[in-house]
């Protein structure tokens, strides 16, 4: 058996020590591989990058969420596109964890910009469909969940699933910027941050497969999270997949 031993000293000289680095900047660290190495993932980059900064989000950890925006804008994503995400997060994690994410963006592209660093803005959202709301989100929801929703929970409450078609997968699917897979990404790592809501995963496993989502970018999903955020939420993604299986061709 070996024993390692952290002492201030090498050889009899005084170790002098770097600065204090915080959680988030050291699971950062861990996610970037060094250069000139090729790390394969079945999510392209900024796929990847979206999956912090949806987790951070939703759990509202604002500081580890700086980190995590400023490697996505590092990535090449743009503003739009991490203002899309959180903005489609507010329909699973409410108004205050999206308008909280919202601000902490503002926050970092100021203070880049202040640093010289200007950032892509991206493309803007499309404007709000004036009407056909409703149609468009049941369509968008029967292609997502692979069949008209129905059943005994919207019998009894049908108008939560009007609000869900008519705003959820209407309004919000239709902004554009982010597309069905990208937003299916963004959800499941959201649910992921979330106590409690292993049901809405589970069913977001099967969509995100709906929506052109590999079981490898599925597990992708699981690995950032497991290096930028944590194995409790990267667990969760792991046994929501291993619960659904895939459909039978």
């Amino acid at each position: 058996m070996t024993h390692l031993v952290l002492t201030g000293s090498r050889d009899g000289q005084n170790v002098t020590w770097k600065e204090q680095v915080s959680d988030a900047e050291y699971r950062a660290g861990r996610s970037s591989p060094a250069p000139g190495v090729s790390t394969p993932a079945a999510l392209s980059t900024q796929q990847r990058a979206l999956v912090p900064i949806a987790a951070h989000t939703a759990s509202g950890d604002l500081p580890s969420l700086q980190v995590a925006i400023a490697a996505g804008l590092e990535a090449g994503l743009s503003i739009s596109e991490i203002r899309e995400a959180q903005t489609h997060l507010y329909a699973y994690v409410g108004f205050p964890r999206a308008l909280n994410g919202v601000s902490t963006l503002l926050a970092v592209v100021e203070a880049r910009r202040a640093a010289g660093q200007i950032d892509v803005a991206g493309p803007e959202p499309a404007p709000f469909p004036d009407e056909g709301s409703l149609e468009l989100g049941q369509t968008v929801q029967t292609e997502l969940v692979g069949q008209p929703v129905t059943g005994p929970l919207f019998d009894f409450a049908p108008g939560l699933n009007q609000l869900l078609q008519r705003h959820l997968f209407g309004d919000l699917f239709a902004r554009g910027v982010l597309d069905h897979a990208a937003r299916e990404i963004v959800t499941v790592a959201a649910l992921a941050s979330v106590t409690g809501v292993e049901p809405q995963l589970r069913s977001h496993i099967a969509m995100s497969r709906n929506a052109g989502v590999s079981d490898a970018q599925l597990a992708d999903i699981a690995a950032v999270l497991e290096q930028t955020v944590g194995e409790l939420e990267a667990g969760r993604v792991r046994a929501a997949l291993a619960a659904v299986p895939p459909a039978q061709p």
